[in-house]
């Protein structure tokens, strides 16, 4: 089934309903963002594009950009979003490497892109013609394992892969988040402050299948002031959030002294969550929060973590289950698995595998990534966790980021949770570092006012001496991706300069 049904059928049966905003200003109600949708639609039939060819969107968060969106898949073609922080050139490879045959990109972003693809800048006069085109009459049909979205990974071990993400795939996704996630009512409001060429985006799914509404903060960003006034204004607020975004939310409110009116459910997700931050959160903005793990092979739908587990703290074992992802989500099977795949006892860690509905069917034009990747089935995740006798799971580390020092096995993140449990301690990083006769040594990058000795002692009474970073360096901030996540890659560099 084409996901565009979703847009038509909120259109048919609220089309009055308000559906898209700038900010406050409402710009779209459902007919109208369906009517601009079936025109850009109309117009990309007029320019030769076929059921199955590629279209790319390196647009800014924006209520153009989900009328772009199903435009695209109204006329059966595949979505191709690019983060628009990404630099041109690496634009210029997703577009080459999909075969994107347009582009839609904001107006500051249209320049430098395109070469030998079509570049429509938005917003502009000729994107104001494109929606006003002959609209097509119905969704063009597609198949489940027809692709709707190519996902490019971020790329910071290599070149980005395409994740081929099917109407299937995406069609599992949302309906496991009514079941596993959170329920979505026409009164609700999805806000979008994380880019929605990644998980924000997906988001939008649930939310246009229920008519509820779609707003754009009109900064383009993440503005905590302006996040928490577009709370309060809308109410029953739902937003994306990485876990570094969920700490300056937090901090931001504690400094306005706001305490997240009208903000209903927040998911957070694509890094780590350290217990020290998630309790803060809760106890600041109370029960709104949700994890889910995912990866874009297998795009929000592992495992989660819901609101009731997250703001537990009567259950005996509720710190080890807050520190977890979760169980697995209701279409996919979930395994810890030994370096043969095959599965290890409760407890023991192991890379996490998972198959089922949600799972990509392999990579764009990649096969030998794809062969690496899955397994007889099974979506090898190059994560590295453990499964408890509840079927909690945990997640240790990416496996190339497990440290072997001696022989025994150190997992970054259970010192980082500990590092962070000093309050002179902002943010903290664990890597590995070559050494001649330990074969690796620990050394933790931090960010805070806190002292190597004070560190140190905490550490000795907190993990097992060979698990203690061996030097502490402090840093004005940690190097992050796009998405928010950490660049260990880029520390480990630094130890080598």
């Amino acid at each position: 089934m084409n996901l565009a049904h979703w847009l038509a059928r909120s259109a048919q049966s609220g089309g009055e309903r308000p559906a898209l905003f700038l900010g406050g200003t409402q710009v779209a109600t459902y007919a109208e963002f369906d009517a601009r949708a079936r025109a850009v639609a109309g117009w990309l039939r007029g320019q030769g594009v076929t059921p199955g060819d590629r279209v790319a969107i390196f647009m800014k968060n924006t209520p153009d950009y989900l009328i772009v969106f199903y435009g695209i898949w109204y006329a059966g073609a595949a979505v191709v979003p690019i983060n628009a922080k990404l630099h041109s050139r690496e634009a210029e490879f997703i577009l080459h490497d999909s075969g994107a045959r347009l582009v839609f990109a904001s107006a500051g972003l249209a320049e430098g892109i395109g070469q030998g693809c079509q570049v429509i800048a938005t917003p502009s006069d000729r994107f104001d013609a494109i929606v006003g085109s002959d609209p097509v009459h119905a969704v063009t049909d597609r198949a489940a394992d027809d692709l709707a979205w190519l996902f490019y990974t971020s790329g910071t071990t290599g070149k980005p892969k395409g994740v081929i993400i099917t109407h299937g795939m995406a069609l599992s996704m949302a309906l496991c988040y009514g079941v596993d996630v959170d329920q979505v009512f026409a009164d609700d409001t999805a806000l979008y402050a994380a880019p929605m060429s990644h998980g924000a985006g997906l988001y939008n799914l649930m939310h246009v299948q229920a008519g509820a509404r779609h707003v754009c903060p009109a900064s383009g960003g993440f503005d905590v002031p302006e996040i928490l006034d577009l709370a309060e204004r809308f109410g029953r607020v739902h937003m994306f959030a990485a876990p570094t975004m969920v700490k300056r939310l937090t901090d931001g409110a504690r400094t306005l002294d706001r305490s997240g009116t009208g903000l209903r459910t927040i998911v957070y997700a694509g890094g780590p969550m350290y217990n020290a931050d998630i309790i803060d959160a809760v106890n600041h903005f109370g029960p709104v929060f949700v994890q889910i793990y995912g990866q874009g092979e297998c795009p929000m739908g592992i495992t989660a973590l819901p609101r009731a587990t997250v703001s537990d703290r009567a259950h005996p074992n509720w710190r080890a289950r807050l520190g977890s992802v979760g169980r697995a989500q209701s279409a996919v099977e979930v395994r810890i698995g030994d370096a043969n795949g095959r599965p290890v006892a409760d407890g023991v860690a192991g890379e996490i595998m998972v198959r089922g509905q949600t799972v990509m069917p392999g990579y764009w034009n990649n096969p030998t990534a794809t062969d690496a990747t899955l397994k007889s089935g099974w979506l090898m995740t190059g994560d590295v966790g453990t499964m408890d006798a509840e079927g909690f799971v945990t997640l240790q580390d990416r496996s190339k980021d497990v440290i072997i020092t001696g022989g025994s096995n150190v997992y970054p993140r259970e010192v980082e949770e500990v590092l962070l449990e000093h309050e002179g301690v902002t943010e903290a990083s664990v890597v590995g570092r070559t050494h001649p006769d330990w074969g690796e040594e620990v050394v933790a990058f931090f960010v805070g006012t806190a002292s190597e000795v004070e560190l140190d002692a905490l550490c000795l009474g907190r993990i097992a001496r060979f698990k203690r970073p061996k030097t502490y360096v402090r840093i004005d901030s940690l190097p992050k991706n796009n998405y928010g996540k950490v660049l260990k890659t880029e520390l480990r560099s630094m130890l080598n300069r």
